[in-house]
């Protein structure tokens, strides 16, 4: 039988699974620049200095999985896809412009 406050811990806190999220080397930069509009593949391996194409295809496949990220093939010549932030990428944008400022 369990207590409520081991209920409590084995639930973990919220910033918690938040920091989780966005734990690892690229998320934090892949979030901060999807803040500012979408992202092209091609050109965040030219932004993210030392990054590579296995890194960053898993960082932003996790980021989509996580519903963080909306992911949407664009069908112009040439075809490409953009990376956006989704309805819960932006709800966490608060919460992450916070924690820009504290440091």
């Amino acid at each position: 039988m369990t207590t409520p406050n081991e209920e409590k811990q084995e639930q973990g806190c919220p910033v918690e699974g938040l920091l989780k999220m966005l734990s690892g080397k690229w998320k934090p930069q892949l979030f901060r620049l999807a803040l500012d509009g979408p992202l092209r593949f091609n050109a965040l391996l030219r932004q993210l200095k030392g990054v590579n194409k296995q890194s960053l295809a898993i960082a932003l496949k996790e980021m989509e999985e996580q519903g963080i990220l909306d992911k949407q093939v664009v069908q112009l010549k040439p075809l490409h896809i953009e990376y956006t932030l989704s309805d819960k990428g932006k709800a966490l944008t608060t919460v992450f412009r916070q924690l820009e400022t504290m440091l």
